[in-house]
């Protein structure tokens, strides 16, 4: 049988380092609606797999914002699986995800920007975080 090389299809994967190492498609919502902290987390989806994460907290010093990467993180039940970004601070990070959770960690609501960077990468590709060690 002949090596057809039209039978093998190298695409952008999970695991793909160049998909990391070239320039992402910007992705930002601004002025995001962060629910108080006695309702449910709000999901950010990103249309592709991140190469980075920035999380503004535009509320001032009135609130904390809690980021985490499931719904469980943010809510603390599981082990406080979440970083807290004070008002008028920001979060970033090289994380590759197709999602975060943002939650106010005050009875009232927060606002907050989101900026990622996107690669090529579909979310199909990717394995959810959550329920792995430390995510929750």
């Amino acid at each position: 049988m002949a090596n057809d090389s039209s039978t093998f299809l190298y695409t952008a994967g999970f695991n793909h380092v160049g998909s990391y190492q070239v320039s992402c498609e910007p992705w930002m919502s601004a002025s995001v609606t962060v629910p108080a902290n006695s309702s449910e987390p709000l999901e950010i989806s990103f249309p592709r797999v991140s190469k980075f994460v920035i999380v503004l907290n535009e509320t001032g010093s009135s609130g904390d914002i809690r980021l985490g990467f499931s719904a469980d993180g943010v809510k603390g039940t599981i082990n406080n699986n979440f970083t807290r970004i004070s008002g008028s601070q920001s979060f970033s990070a090289d994380y590759r995800v197709t999602s975060i959770f943002l939650r106010s960690d005050t009875a009232s609501e927060q606002t907050a920007s989101v900026i990622a960077g996107l690669t090529t990468i579909p979310p199909r590709d990717f394995n959810n975080w959550s329920g792995s060690s430390g995510v929750g």
